[in-house]
């Protein structure tokens, strides 16, 4: 069994942190997204991994290296120019035209069950079976409409008007015969091959009920942060299964000064809290400063700025939006 990760995308939507780490780098509870995917795969059994690359290729490279490609037999499809979801997965065909295999996205938390669906896939003897999840926000996120046990149309681009209440998760189960309906070139693979596999009233789903989260904004982002720190065992538990070793909400490289009261939140490698500052509710990336004095509730915070905020904040030297600071992943 084998497993193809998306991870070559620029996360334009999460800039300025992407402009400074890969998306898959950027730290969920100080454990950079990556290693949700993976994790899922060991717990499966997956030991081959392809990786496409193309915005900031070499951090996630020696990323991998450095850990030992956490114990898989990792490849990465260096793209140049960047060829989207349909022709970055299709310029990977001969090595992933062996058998059924898996399809993940490197910026999603989720606690996927790979084995159930791979078993829900080889029963039905699927093209595709794609991974939904019903979501209250749906319609905004972006609905996937079904009708009885197949898919029917993603963000009305067919035409049905159908809103079932799911969305995408990215993830999907597929058979080589996937191939045959990409392109070359930049595509997506859900206006191409799974649209194509609509038409021919053959596009299985399988829905999650576990949790998933996107990080493409600075609000989900900090939304992310906020349920892992509620769920912190289970989380835990998942990526002990490929590292060895819960995680932790406070980095030890994270400095908070005597004085300074921190409640209920993240704090990444080399994040500093200064004396008579108040944190509360917030999520300080790596490398985040809060000054002196300062009063933090329901913030995302990189380098001085903060990039998202549903509370108080109060800091003379913040700016809304901007400032860089070099990832110490």
């Amino acid at each position: 069994m084998k497993a193809f990760i998306f991870t070559a995308g620029y996360g334009e939507r999460l800039r300025p942190i992407t402009d400074a780490m890969p998306k898959p780098l950027v730290p969920v509870v100080n454990v950079p997204a990556l290693h949700w995917p993976l994790a899922l795969l060991r717990r499966a059994g997956v030991s081959r991994v392809i990786m496409n690359l193309h915005h900031r290729p070499d951090d996630l490279v020696r990323y991998c290296e450095a850990n030992n490609n956490f114990g898989f037999e990792i490849s990465f499809s260096r793209e140049d120019p960047i060829l989207g979801t349909g022709g970055g997965l299709k310029k990977c065909e001969k090595e992933l035209s062996g058998g059924d295999f898996l399809v993940l996205n490197g910026d999603v938390v989720m606690d996927l069950d790979l084995e159930a669906l791979l078993a829900y896939h080889r029963e039905r003897r699927a093209v595709a079976t794609v991974v939904l999840y019903r979501h209250p926000d749906a319609a905004e996120i972006g609905p996937v409409g079904v009708r009885g046990d197949l898919v029917a149309d993603f963000r009305n681009f067919l035409g049905t008007g159908i809103n079932s209440g799911f969305v995408f998760t990215g993830a999907a189960a597929l058979s080589p015969s996937i191939f045959s309906r990409l392109d070359r070139d930049f595509s997506s693979i859900v206006y191409t091959a799974y649209v194509d596999i609509i038409r021919h009233g053959a596009l299985h789903y399988f829905v999650h009920g576990g949790f998933w989260h996107d990080i493409g904004t600075p609000e989900s982002l900090y939304r992310v942060n906020m349920a892992m720190l509620e769920d912190l065992d289970d989380a835990g538990a998942l990526l002990g299964t490929l590292a060895g070793k819960g995680i932790s909400p406070v980095s030890q490289g994270a400095l908070v000064e005597k004085g300074a009261l921190v409640e209920g939140s993240v704090l990444g490698d080399g994040a500093r809290v200064e004396s008579g500052a108040l944190v509360r509710g917030s999520v300080l990336l790596p490398g985040a400063a809060v000054e002196k004095g300062a009063v933090l509730d329901g913030a995302l915070v990189f380098g001085d700025a903060v990039l998202y905020s549903e509370g108080t904040t109060e800091r003379s030297a913040m700016k809304a939006g901007g400032g860089l600071a070099p990832s110490s992943l």
